[in-house]
Order: C-alpha cells, then structure tokens, then sequence
C-alpha cells in the first residue's frame, strides 16, 4: 500500500511541472496565480499522502498549514488585483 501512496505523490509532483509551465508564461497574473494555487493544493496532497504512507501524523499538521497558507495568499492576491468601479467611472 506504501507504493501506491508514494506513486500518487510522485504523479502530483509531476503535475506541477504543468503548474510551472503556466507560472513561467502566463499570460495573465490570474492565470499565473491559479497555478500558484496549484502549488499550495498539490503540497498539502502529496503531504497528506505520504503522511498515511509512512505513518507519520506531524504531515497533516504541516499540509494543514500549508492549505491556510493557500488560502491567506489567494485572498491577498483578490484583495490587491480586484477593482471596484465606482457610478461615476462607469460613465468613461
């Protein structure tokens, strides 16, 4: 059962190659963002899963960190990017 565990995280580390690809061009900073999403989603996986591989409880911990992490930083990144028109700009 270890293999297969250990197989699925190695298949989610490969698919952060795509998520590279995308940070690296784009086009826009949302597409670039979601993958960074990509990133924070398929650490706290690969973590959990190798935390059931190999017994070790302390990795949930960790990947629960990391997905509050994810989420904090998505947030920031809506906060910054968004705009909100006012009446009197709509109107340009």
């Amino acid at each position: 059962m270890n293999v297969l565990y250990s197989g699925m995280a190695l298949f989610l580390l490969l698919t952060l190659v795509a998520g590279l690809w995308r940070v690296l061009r784009g086009p826009t900073p949302a597409d670039r963002m979601l993958a960074a999403q990509l990133f924070g989603t398929t650490a706290v996986a690969s973590l959990l899963l190798l935390a059931q591989a190999f017994g070790k409880p302390h990795l949930r911990d960790v990947a629960l960190v990391f997905a509050l992490l994810a989420a904090v930083t998505a947030v920031a990144f809506v906060r910054r990017t968004w705009t909100v028109w006012d009446d009197d700009d709509a109107g340009d």
